[in-house]
């Protein structure tokens, strides 16, 4: 499905709005005053989920709670620009960061990335999960990962991984999958979904592991080969991609996933009303649908469930760094 399509069925989203001047109680009673805009900042490039993802939520709170909303694409640094804006953001309900897996692991990945997630960032909730998909440029002759690996193993100078964000559930899932086939292939960052993939169909590059939402509709079109998809069973969409354990890499099961943060300190009064929509918001029968239909799955959880699940994905992200000796760059 085309990104525009995509958004069409969910909506597209506005702006949102800044407090300021009023005593601390009156201004989480009067959120969102409905004069100022909310921003919804994306760190990462339009057409990915992520981007998605958030301007659905811009627009929920346009629609639900009356307030002006905007989704801004603030993007570089590996996603490091956008995220280091909305930290240093007035914590007045008025900056919002719509982001990615890459969010919560950064400063493990990215040395520029000074900041701690889980102390600078409030988490507000998750939104969606999606698993991962590997793709191959059209231009290789190999039309299985069994295939694949023979061909990796034997000549491994012939191939080249993609990554479409440093320290995205990819750039992961690609490392793990690397350690566990026993390859040696060299990897390629580049700034977005969007940009990787488009040298993947060119053939610049010749693998990617990326959310399925942005790899099997150009799979399913034929312009890229879908070799595995990184779940336990294979999916009702997609029934024809085996997973990447029946290819020949045993037990690999990856995700990404998607969620809202906000500046250290926004109150928490603001924090639930934001929380509160986006479970209402992923509960609703036709929006749930609609993102199933893309290989989305919308999660709907509190502030506390969130926060934990972070935690044990930092921990994880942390075991996997370390056992390939990965070094921030």
């Amino acid at each position: 499905m085309k990104r525009r399509d995509f958004l069409t069925a969910l909506g597209a989203a506005g702006g949102m709005a800044a407090l300021g001047g009023l005593p601390a109680a009156q201004a989480q009673a009067a959120w969102p005053d409905k004069s100022k805009t909310i921003k919804v900042i994306v760190p990462w490039p339009p057409g990915a989920a992520n981007d998605a993802l958030g301007r659905l939520v811009s627009q929920r709170l346009q629609e639900t709670m009356g307030a002006t909303s905007i989704t801004e694409n603030k993007v570089g640094g590996a996603g490091l620009i956008g995220t280091n804006e909305v930290i240093r953001a007035e914590p007045d309900g008025y900056t919002l960061l719509a982001s990615a897996f890459n969010t919560a692991v950064m400063p493990k990945v990215l040395k520029a990335a000074t900041f701690d997630p889980e102390v600078d960032l409030e988490a507000i909730s998750r939104t969606a999960v999606a698993p991962l998909v590997l793709v191959m440029s059209k231009q290789r002759p190999e039309n299985t990962l069994a295939e694949l690996l023979k061909s990796a193993r034997e000549k491994p100078g012939e191939f080249s991984f993609a990554i479409s964000s440093l320290g995205s559930a990819g750039h992961l899932a690609t490392v793990d999958f690397l350690r566990r086939a026993g390859l040696n292939i060299n990897l390629v960052p580049y700034r977005g979904t969007v940009p990787a993939l488009q040298d993947l169909m060119s053939g610049a590059v010749q693998l990617l592991i990326d959310p399925s939402f942005a790899l099997l509709p150009q799979a399913k079109g034929g312009t890229i080969k879908a070799l595995g998809i990184a779940s336990k069973t294979r999916s009702v969409l997609a029934p024809e991609v085996p997973t990447i354990s029946e290819g020949g890499v045993p037990d690999f099961v990856f995700n990404s996933w998607y969620g809202i943060w906000a500046p250290k300190g926004t109150p928490r009064a603001i924090q639930e009303k934001v929380n509160a929509m986006i479970q209402a918001t992923m509960k609703d029968p036709a929006t749930a649908e609609r993102l199933r239909a893309t290989l989305i799955e919308p999660v709907a959880e509190s502030i506390e469930e969130t926060r934990a699940f972070i935690k044990s994905e930092v921990a994880r992200t942390g075991e996997l760094l370390k056992l390939i000796n990965y070094q921030p760059s």
